[in-house]
């Protein structure tokens, strides 16, 4: 039994880059043609919009797009949930502990669908009077010009609602990993005399850092690959251009949300440029991946990651 169970476990590992392989040799092999297609005729049957006059200018804004707003999210939601998780593991009763940790774990059943719901029909209007005080005031410095949409489906309220979707990912993650933390560090600091928040500072932040890195690069690959949410809040932009206008409608749009937004009405030369777009997007995916697990590697002696 020993021998069929290493079998059978080092067959779970081969399949696992077998379907990885087979993943990025499918995008390969179906968006070669857009790849090697020449300009004009990627304008004419490729569905390009008007604004792009080859594939990279295609695929760059759409990249630009995908990155603002996950780095976005990953902004907000990154000290929100260190925040919960360490509420949760040093602050809070036991019993206030397991009620926060499972309303944070509650919210990631709710499907994307229901948040796209939620952020383009209740969450837009109303957030839209704050986007556009942030923009007056943005303004008001000599040189700057922010333009705000009056409906609030913006790259802001996307990266917010964003937000929202990956805080369970990085809290769940972060507050295990806190709660690793050798209670002799932490009891040798209360010795000399430090108090709840030096602890923290000094033992916990510390043992959890490559912990925090590792849920917050996971955290920001739902937000690179989220689609249904980004559609629904940003259904009107066509994203053919470098923008930092996040506050402004139809001007930033994600590689995954474009492409469930055009690949019902695209056929022929259209869908393999689609499918070139999602190739980006697979390998903007697996460098981040990547990245996320060279940080936690350079402090793997004292990782509460690993």
């Amino acid at each position: 039994m020993s021998r069929v169970f290493r079998w059978a476990a080092t067959a779970a590992g081969v399949l696992l880059l077998v379907v990885l392989a087979a993943v990025a040799v499918f995008l390969l092999i179906r968006g070669w043609a857009a790849i090697t297609a020449s300009p004009e005729k990627l304008q004419t049957e490729g569905n390009l919009p008007p604004g792009a006059h080859n594939l990279a200018g295609y695929i760059g804004p759409l990249i630009f797009g995908t990155l603002v707003a996950a780095a976005l999210a990953l902004v907000m939601a990154t000290p929100v949930a260190v925040g919960i998780a360490l509420f949760v593991s040093h602050y809070a009763p036991r019993r206030v502990a397991g009620a926060v940790g499972f309303v944070i774990d509650l919210l990631a059943a709710i499907p994307s669908v229901v948040f796209g719901l939620w952020g383009a029909q209740i969450l837009a209007p109303r957030i839209a009077p704050l986007w556009q005080w942030v923009a007056d005031v943005l303004s008001v410095i000599p040189g700057v010009t922010v333009r705000a949409t009056a409906t609030g489906r913006s790259m802001a309220t996307t990266a917010l609602v964003l937000a929202i979707m990956i805080l369970p990912i990085i809290t769940a993650v972060s507050r295990e990993v806190f709660k690793q933390t050798p209670h002799l560090h932490q009891e040798a600091a209360l010795a000399l005399g430090a108090t709840r928040w030096e602890v923290i500072r000094m033992a916990v932040l510390p043992f959890g850092r490559s912990g925090v890195v590792s849920a917050a690069m996971l955290g920001l690959g739902r937000a690179l690959g989220e689609t249904m949410a980004v559609l629904m809040v940003l259904s009107t932009s066509s994203g053919a251009g470098y923008s930092f206008q996040i506050f402004d409608s139809g001007v930033l749009q994600t590689i995954a949300a474009n492409i469930a937004a055009k690949f019902p009405d695209s056929s022929g030369l259209a869908v393999n440029t689609l499918i070139a777009t999602g190739l980006a997007l697979f390998v903007i995916t697996m460098a981040v991946n990547m990245l996320a697990r060279w940080i936690v590697s350079r402090r793997n002696e004292f990782s509460g990651a690993n």
